[in-house]
């Protein structure tokens, strides 16, 4: 594999407006993925922004940022738009698609988001982690993922995402964490699907892929780390990135 990772990026954002741009002590938080993703160390880094002032963030820190067209409807569609820029030749037969608004992303799980793609029957790869109360899996801002690890296994099949805690019965729960790595061919074929009934019914794009008959894998990592999307979250964000662990100079 020659994988190459994205991280899609937008200012508009309901509940936390310019949210790439936020102030995480000091830096944008674009930079601070844009860390993580460089400290996992599996291949070039990319930001496909949607808006001019994320690309001169990213680009005065030396990393790279193409423009995408803001109308773009999802980041899969603006990561792409990028890769048509980045990668005319297709030199890299994976992507990973990394959330613009995950700076604690550990590097070790944005590494084995690509271990499933070791079967090559599997077209898209992603990470889960086991719920651990019952508020989390009542939550429907959590999304469901229905696998199982049985056997000791670190991969397993995707057979349905929801909102809804699922499966039924007694068993562990599994948070799914939005991060995907794609073959090339399949993020093609993902981008030129319509919506489908259930993507539009649970609002869950990775449903396209499943309906289309497309197989995603996930492997198990420990915990799911936190997105920013409120300003509560981006507060924690700070508190935890001023944590010595995280203290790196890269200026």
């Amino acid at each position: 594999m020659n994988p190459i990772i994205v991280i899609p990026a937008r200012m508009a954002s309901t509940r936390l407006p310019n949210k790439p741009l936020a102030d995480i002590n000091g830096r944008a938080m674009i930079l601070h993925v844009l860390d993580r993703a460089r400290e996992a160390d599996i291949g070039p880094v990319a930001v496909a922004c949607a808006e001019l002032e994320i690309a001169e963030a990213v680009r005065a820190e030396g990393g790279i940022a193409v423009l995408t067209d803001p109308s773009l409807p999802s980041g899969s569609d603006r990561v792409q738009a990028a890769l048509a820029v980045l990668d005319p030749q297709g030199r890299h037969d994976v992507v990973v698609n990394l959330q613009g608004d995950l700076p604690t992303m550990p590097a070790v799980q944005l590494r084995a988001v690509i271990t499933p793609l070791s079967d090559p029957g599997v077209d898209i790869a992603t990470l889960v982690a086991p719920i651990t109360t019952e508020a989390e899996a009542q939550a429907t801002s959590v999304v469901k993922a229905v696998c199982a690890f049985d056997g000791g296994r670190a991969v397993s099949p995707a057979l349905y995402f929801s909102r809804a805690a699922i499966p039924w019965g007694e068993g562990p729960l599994w948070h799914h964490i939005g991060i995907y790595a794609y073959r090339r061919t399949a993020l093609a074929r993902f981008v030129a699907l319509p919506a489908s009934p259930l993507e539009l019914r649970e609002r869950l794009e990775q449903l396209r892929a499943l309906e289309a008959g497309m197989r995603i894998a996930c492997a198990r990592v420990d915990h799911a780390p936190f997105g920013v999307d409120t300003p509560d979250d981006l507060d924690r964000a700070r508190v935890e990135l001023a944590g010595p662990a995280w203290r790196t100079e890269r200026r």
